[in-house]
């Protein structure tokens, strides 16, 4: 029987059960008891052991085997026994546990609380674990500085130390680093709301500049619908912050979340990491995670729990393969020795020391005898020990924090792998010991502008921005702007074209003022023509915004307001032609919907709103804005287009509209037309769709200087297209045909058209 329940312990210590029948525990009698409290399952329903703490009360069980079988005894005609709780991870079964060490009765083996059993009821003198709990006595895994006030928390103690010393070794680390800006992420929980507030101020104290603070929501790693507005005002920070470390004080699961944001923003920056995720395997086996930048992190002073991996190996044979190491899938037992640490893991080792060694002086023991017996309350004893454990020499200040200090690491990144090394150590003391080589490297350190930036003070601030430089000089990114005079491009290269084009729309437009009661400008709109060279005056006044420095006004005065000046024009025409056709067509069936058309300013009207409405719309989301690119040498100052679909529709509505006028005035060239008025508009429309239709991959594939020239040509090729084809040729009519601009001469031509055709129905289906 005896037999039977020792293999029950050893193969099954955990048994699976449902959360009503209470806290799991193990139990193993001794003449001195110390608790327990590990998260051995992950919930509270037991349905899956956590592998990584699983071998954590094993190393605590390894510890007090060890003190029972050493020779010279430790605790001489003394055994210490053990009474282990499953918390589930839950702060509820953590403390039903902690009762249950007061007043439980247990069998052998790990079994619900309230089970009948004839062994003894223990009394824990100590109790070990919560890990991020205050719910213990000595703690190896929480490090608020909140826990180590005697005042609320008078019986804590822990084997690691806590935030407060944490945030004095980043301090120590930056300030041996030299750098002069940081900024800090933290979470509103207390880990890193603390945490944050403690390393603010100590940077304040040093007069180290705070770039920005972020304090994520609790619930950051788990809300997505928080995290992802939370996220990018993040990322925006980061990518438009001048400090020369990013500190994150936060649990790995935001770290997780952060560095992927980081990874698809393509940010790369210097990282410093607290212990909740600076040996974190799962950030670190991010996909894509060496494209973040440098990162060094703090993590307790890390050992191997001497002897524990030859014990675990001489009982166990494992029969998993390396490869099977990473699966998700339950894992055997016998292989935990392949997880283990060597931060946690150490500190509960050296909690059960530490107990031992406060036993052993409050016992008086020898090593032959203790002097009292085990009826006794060890807290104030164990506070005082001072001795070395291994190579870890412990011991307690006034608030029950441990003498050991930090591991200081770095990731070592590449494609394939990244290898987290200890690079140095800090003491609470306040000694930092890094590679000189290092501290060299990390100093030299500088932030990177933009192109055509330099980092400077503000008036109103400590931190440094990036600022654009002096017109007189220019930076190549590098943080600092060198006077290089350079000059600045010639923006009033040769108007001629456009100059010449305006005084040809004027003199056009007073030549048809004088003669606008004659048939010829009544042919081309009458009134219409006007409004037409009206558009066209602007569309000329418009290229110089083409050729001026770039501005807020010159790029929304560009192509937005061509787009709508331009179609006005085109509305005019195509009103035009729809006058022609109606007064020329006989078939009855397909002339009825013409002059229900026939209405010249409703036409203009509806057409040119529609381009008003999308070239409004295009100006209030993402209008053209003037942008600087920045070359190796030169800066270039240039119009951004906004939005690529509104441009894109823009023109596709102009391109449509000629498209229009050039069918109506195609088959307009089979009415009687002694102005020839469908041919030179057809040969217009024509020129419009090539001129765009080049124009748009030249301008795509165009980048520098020119783009703004190519733009100023298409918009002049299309003005002069209209002015000279259209409207030239009727001036020539006005000034050296007169005899042809009379209705006389109309009536005759149409007589001499229609006797020559026989009398036939013209545009006939």
């Amino acid at each position: 029987m005896l037999l039977l329940l020792l293999f029950v312990r050893i193969i099954c210590p955990f048994c699976s059960c449902s959360e009503q029948d209470g806290p799991l525990h193990m139990y193993v009698p001794g003449d001195i008891i110390i608790g327990g409290l590990f998260p051995v399952h992950l919930q509270t329903n037991r349905t899956t052991i956590c592998t990584g703490k699983y071998k954590d009360y094993q190393v605590m069980t390894f510890a007090i085997q060890e003190i029972n079988q050493r020779t010279p005894k430790v605790l001489p005609n003394l055994t210490i026994g053990y009474d282990i709780y499953d918390t589930c991870g839950d702060v509820t079964f953590a403390i039903r546990a902690t009762f249950g060490l007061l007043k439980d009765k247990f069998n052998s083996c790990f079994q619900p609380g309230d089970s009948n059993s004839t062994v003894p009821e223990p009394h824990a003198k100590v109790v070990i674990g919560e890990r991020y709990s205050e719910v213990s006595v000595i703690s190896y895994g929480s490090t608020s500085e909140l826990l180590s006030k005697k005042r609320k928390f008078p019986t804590f103690l822990r084997t690691l130390s806590s935030d407060t010393y944490q945030t004095k070794a980043i301090a120590k680390l930056v300030e041996k680093f030299n750098w002069k800006i940081v900024s800090v992420v933290g979470s509103d929980d207390e880990y890193g709301k603390y945490g944050s507030e403690q390393l603010i101020d100590i940077f304040t104290e040093m007069d180290i500049c705070i770039d920005f603070k972020k304090i994520l929501p609790g619930d950051f790693s788990v809300d997505e619908s928080k995290a992802h507005d939370k996220l990018e005002e993040l990322m925006g920070l980061l990518r438009n912050s001048t400090a020369e470390a990013i500190i994150l004080f936060t649990k790995g699961a935001n770290v997780d979340v952060i560095m992927k944001a980081a990874i698809q923003n393509n940010l790369s920056r210097i990282w410093i990491g607290s212990d909740s995720w600076s040996t974190s395997t799962r950030i670190a086996e991010i996909k894509g995670i060496y494209k973040v930048g440098q990162v060094f992190g703090f993590i307790s002073k890390r050992n191997e729990v001497p002897g524990f991996k030859d014990y675990k190996n001489s009982k166990n044979n494992c029969s998993l393969t390396k490869s099977q190491h990473g699966s998700k899938q339950c894992l055997d037992p016998r292989c935990l020795v392949n997880y283990i640490d060597q931060d946690e893991s150490y500190n509960i080792y050296v909690a059960v020391k530490v107990i031992a060694e406060g036993l052993r002086q409050l016992l008086k023991c020898d090593s032959e005898k203790c002097g009292r017996n085990a009826t006794f309350t060890a807290l104030e004893e164990i506070k005082k020990v001072n001795f070395t454990v291994d190579t870890t020499h412990i011991f307690f200040d006034d608030n029950g924090d441990p003498s050991i200090g930090y591991d200081i690491v770095n990731w070592d990144m590449t494609e394939s792998k990244v290898d987290i090394k200890t690079i140095g150590e800090y003491w609470p003391s306040g000694k930092i010991k890094l590679p000189d080589d290092l501290i060299s490297k990390m100093c030299n350190v500088t932030v990177s502008c933009a192109l055509g930036h330099e980092l400077r003070k503000p008036e109103n601030g400590c931190c440094k921005k990036c600022v654009p430089c002096h017109e007189t000089s220019f930076s190549p990114g590098k943080g600092k702007c060198n006077l290089t005079n350079l000059k600045q491009g010639n923006h009033a290269h040769k108007l001629f074209f456009e100059i010449v084009g305006i005084v040809i729309t004027i003199l056009v437009t007073v030549l048809f003022a004088v003669h606008r009661n004659t048939p010829i400008v009544k042919a081309v709109g009458g009134y219409l023509s006007f409004l037409e060279l009206f558009s066209l005056l602007a569309c000329f006044c418009i290229t110089f915004t083409f050729t001026a420095k770039p501005s807020t006004a010159s790029c929304v005065a560009g192509l937005p307001l061509f787009g709508i000046l331009f179609t006005l024009c085109i509305s005019c025409i195509l009103a035009n032609l729809l006058q022609i056709l109606v007064c020329f067509r006989f078939d009855q069936r397909k002339s009825a919907w013409l002059k229900r058309l026939n209405r010249p300013v409703a036409v203009v009207a509806v057409i040119f709103c529609a381009q008003l409405i999308l070239c409004v719309l295009w100006l209030y989301y993402r209008p053209p804005i003037p942008k600087e690119v920045y070359h190796a040498k030169t800066i270039l100052l240039q119009c951004e287009k906004g939005s690529k679909e509104f441009f894109g529709v823009m023109l596709g509505y102009n391109a449509l509209l000629a498209f229009a006028c050039f069918l109506f005035a195609f088959h307009g060239k089979l009415l009687p037309d002694l102005y020839k008025n469908a041919s030179f508009i057809t040969i217009s429309m024509l020129l419009y769709l090539v001129i765009w239709i080049v124009f748009i991959p030249i301008y795509i594939s165009m980048v520098g200087k020119y783009t703004r020239a190519i733009e100023a040509a298409a918009v002049l090729v299309s003005n002069y297209s209209i002015l000279c084809c259209h409207l030239a040729p009727k001036c020539y009519i006005m000034l050296f045909r007169k005899e042809i601009n009379s209705e006389q001469a109309i009536t005759e031509y149409i007589r001499k058209h229609y006797k020559c055709c026989g009398g036939k129905e013209l545009f006939s289906a």
